[in-house]
C-alpha cells in the first residue's frame, strides 16, 4: 500500500512562489511506486486547496481559473486518522476527500516556515518531515538564531537589533549604538525574512538610515551586522536529525551585485540560461563545473560546485554546519550559509534554511544522492521521529475534574492543586 504524503505549500509569505516552484521540483522526484501525492496548497489568505491541478506547475499562471478548479479544504484529526475535507461540506457529494499518512511541508518565509506550519501538524498529531516548532521559529529568526549560535561558540558576525518600533521613538539612540558597536560597509537587514528580501549594504549613515527604513517596510525587527568586506560565500546542506546527520558538498554561489539578491536566486540577470523560472528540462550552467539539465531544476543563482575552497576549509565548513543543525535541534534537510573572509579565512555562519529552496537536491546530487533518495530519507526521518515522540508521555489518563465523582467544586481544586 502507497504511503499518503500530503504536501503543503505556498502560505501567506514573500516566498509564496518559491514554496510552489520547490513543490513542483519535490513531487517529480517522489517515487509513484511507494508514494500517492496529495497537494495541500495555502493561498496568501490562508485558505487551503487541494485537487490535482495544484501539481501542475503552469496551472498558477492563473489562479483565479486554478482555484475554481480546486478544492477548498480543511486538514482535520477525527480520531481515526488525519482527513481531508470539504470546507464547507457539500449538500451534495463527498465530504472526505482523502487521507494522510505524512505531512511534507515545502514552505518558505514567515507564517509558514517559521513554526506556523509546524505547530498546525504538531497539533493534528501527524508525522511530518522537516524541523519541529522550536527549530522552525529559531532557524527563521536571524537575530534569536545568532544569539543562540554565538552562546554556543558558534562564529557569528558582530551585529545590533532592535525592534521597528523601538527604533521610531529612539531613532537617534540606536544609530549612536550602531556606530559605537560596528563599522562602515553594514549589511541591514529584516529579522525574520528569507531569500534576501529587504536587504542593502551601508557604507555611510545616509545609507544606513534609507536602508533601516527600507527594512522596516517588511518587518518589525530589524538587524544591523558587520559586512565582510572581502567576502567569499559558501553553503553547505545537511540531511538526519540532531543524532544522525550527513553534510553535503559545499557551494560557492555567484552575484550579479554585492548582495545575493531575491532577483540573483531565483530569476537570475536574463544573461544567463540559469536565470528563468520556466524549470522543464533547461540546461543549468554552473560556473566553473559543467553543464547539466534537470527535469525541474529551479535553484537559479550561478554557483560553483564544489567551492574553491582548502580541504581544511571545507572540513571546517562542514563540521560547523552539523554544529548548527544539532544546536538547533534541526530534522529533514537543510542549508547552511557561511560568509568567508578571504583576507583571514575566518568562517562566520550567516544563517540556516530550515526548508531551502530546492531542497538543495543539486548538492546532494553532486555529492551522489539522487534527488528521489533525499526525499525518500526525508520522510523516513519524520516517520521514525514520529515513532520515537509517540514513546514518551505528554499527558495523563487520570481526569482530575472527574476526582471524587464529579462532586469536587472549585474551592476543592484550589485545595487539591
Amino acid at each position: 500500500m502507497k504511503i499518503k504524503v500530503g504536501v503543503f505549500f505556498g502560505g501567506n509569505s514573500v516566498e509564496h512562489e518559491i514554496s510552489v516552484i520547490t513543490m513542483n521540483q519535490a513531487i517529480s522526484s517522489l517515487n509513484p511506486e511507494k508514494y500517492e501525492i496529495v497537494p495541500i496548497y495555502i493561498a496568501k489568505n490562508g485558505v487551503m486547496y487541494t485537487g490535482d491541478d495544484l501539481l501542475d506547475l503552469y496551472s498558477f499562471r492563473d489562479m483565479d481559473v486554478l482555484l475554481k478548479r480546486c478544492y477548498p479544504v480543511a486538514v482535520v484529526n477525527d480520531g481515526k486518522g488525519v482527513k481531508v475535507i470539504r470546507c464547507p461540506a457539500p449538500i451534495i457529494g463527498k465530504r472526505v476527500l482523502n487521507t494522510i499518512d505524512v505531512a511534507f511541508p515545502i514552505v518558505h518565509g514567515t507564517n509558514a516556515e517559521d513554526g506556523t506550519l509546524a505547530g498546525f501538524l504538531t497539533l493534528l498529531g501527524i508525522p511530518f518531515v522537516g524541523p519541529d516548532i522550536l527549530a522552525s521559529s529559531i532557524g527563521m529568526d536571524k537575530i534569536l538564531q545568532k544569539k543562540v549560535l554565538k552562546e554556543s561558540g558558534i562564529p557569528v558576525v558582530d551585529h545590533v537589533s532592535f525592534y521597528a518600533m523601538e527604533y521610531i521613538k529612539n531613532e537617534e539612540t540606536i544609530l549612536k549604538q550602531i556606530e559605537k558597536t560596528l563599522s562602515f560597509p553594514m549589511i541591514v537587514k529584516p529579522g525574520n525574512l528569507g531569500s534576501s528580501v529587504g536587504i542593502k549594504k551601508a557604507n555611510n549613515q545616509a545609507e544606513l538610515e534609507e536602508a533601516i527604513a527600507f527594512a522596516m517596510e517588511f518587518t518589525d525587527r530589524v538587524i544591523v551586522e558587520k559586512a565582510v568586506e572581502k567576502l567569499k560565500e559558501i553553503n553547505c546542506s545537511i540531511i538526519g536529525n540532531i543524532t544522525e546527520s550527513e553534510t553535503s558538498i559545499c557551494e560557492e554561489p555567484f552575484f550579479s551585485d554585492e548582495i545575493l539578491s531575491y532577483t540573483d536566486k531565483y530569476i537570475g540577470s536574463g544573461k544567463t540560461k540559469g536565470g528563468t523560472i520556466s524549470g522543464k528540462g533547461i540546461p543549468v550552467k554552473m560556473t566553473g563545473g559543467k553543464t547539466t539539465t534537470k527535469g525541474n531544476n529551479n535553484e537559479f543563482a550561478n554557483r560553483k560546485i564544489p567551492a574553491e575552497i582548502s580541504k581544511e576549509k571545507e572540513d571546517e565548513i562542514r563540521q560547523l554546519t552539523k554544529d548548527v543543525f544539532q544546536v538547533l535541534g534541526c530534522s529533514g534537510v537543510a542549508r547552511v550559509d557561511f560568509l568567508m573572509d578571504e583576507e583571514t579565512e575566518k568562517v562566520y555562519v550567516n544563517e540556516i534554511n530550515t526548508i531551502p529552496g530546492a531542497l538543495s537536491f543539486y548538492l546532494w546530487e553532486a555529492t551522489g544522492k539522487s534527488f528521489e533518495q533525499e526525499l525518500d530519507e526525508m520522510i523516513e526521518i519524520a516517520l521514525k521521529r514520529q515513532r520515537e515522540k509517540e514513546k514518551l508521555t505528554f499527558s495523563y489518563d487520570q481526569n482530575i475534574l472527574a476526582m471524587q465523582g464529579g462532586k469536587i467544586g472549585t474551592k476543592g481544586i484550589k485545595g487539591k492543586i
